[in-house]
């Protein structure tokens, strides 16, 4: 069959072509890669607080709070303005637009580990942490479409977003290089995009290789105390895709999941809502029976 532009994702910007919008994110990868090479040699305080700072706004707000765990799942409600501002957020991680980056986590979960898992960890830790968005033709054959995302499309904020990504990436840049010159930027851009970006991309990588399951999932996906520790709470993998709904991946009091906590705090003032947990009969669905 052939694969038209009308069965693919709707990625980065509706008015490119598929492999142009994935060369996209990977060249926004390569350069901020490139660019903590200059780290040593620009590193002062100052843009090391910025870096952080950043990292939490555009890692945990961002990518876990707002990507993955309110648009991808629905795990929780936020009004409006909320939703908006946390997504925008996500947008300066540099991974691609909500609609990008929500429609390929849905397909993630909905063929884990198979051929048309468009990050599939069968095909190698490189592919599934990064290659994935290099081998376009690899993309573009599994021909998923845009589907699983009419909820985010149907909204005018986030097509703007799809097509203005770079315009808001190099608008921060600006901003940072006027603050404190180009440290800033190879800091606040270079290395904090770089690492937001690895330690992503170590939930699909090593969470479907390293760890132990708690869950009887059906598929490799693992929990990760030490990449729970770099990715705000994402590290509890199984957990994660055995209630792909809970807006809690740290289900055991023990693991650590900040973002858990300040979907808490969100809920406590009246911000968050129809906030969502796996009840007892959830979890003994999906317990490992002992016969």
């Amino acid at each position: 069959m052939e694969v038209t532009s009308k069965s693919l994702p709707y990625v980065l910007n509706e008015k490119m072509e598929v492999p142009q919008k994935l060369r996209a994110i990977f060249y926004t990868v390569a350069v901020t890669h490139t660019m903590c090479l200059f780290a040593p040699f620009t590193f002062n305080w100052g843009a090391f607080t910025v870096a952080i700072v950043l990292h939490v706004v555009t890692g945990l707000f961002g990518i876990t709070l707002s990507y993955h765990r309110n648009l991808t799942h629905r795990s929780f409600k936020l009004p409006k303005c909320l939703e908006y501002l946390f997504a925008y957020f996500g947008l300066l991680a540099g991974q691609g637009d909500p609609i990008f980056w929500v429609s390929v986590h849905r397909y993630h979960h909905k063929v884990t580990d198979t051929d048309q898992d468009p990050h599939s960890p069968r095909e190698g830790f490189w592919f599934s942490h990064f290659i994935w968005i290099w081998d376009d033709k690899y993309f573009v054959h599994k021909g998923h479409n845009n589907g699983n995302v009419a909820d985010l499309v149907n909204q005018k904020y986030y097509r703007f977003l799809g097509n203005t990504v770079v315009l808001h990436l190099c608008l921060l840049a600006s901003l940072l290089y006027m603050l404190g010159g180009i440290p800033f930027v190879v800091w606040g851009m270079g290395v904090r995009t770089a690492t937001v970006y690895n330690v992503t991309s170590f939930v699909n990588s090593v969470c479907h290789i390293w760890g132990h399951q708690a869950w009887n999932t059906g598929d490799t996906s693992k929990n990760n105390w030490f990449i729970a520790l770099l990715t705000f709470g994402e590290g509890w993998h199984n957990n994660h895709h055995a209630f792909e709904f809970s807006a809690r991946q740290g289900l055991e009091w023990w693991q650590l999941d900040p973002t858990w906590y300040v979907i808490k705090v969100l809920e406590h003032f009246g911000l968050a809502t129809n906030v969502k947990l796996p009840s007892d009969t959830d979890k003994e669905n999906k317990s490992f029976k002992i016969e």
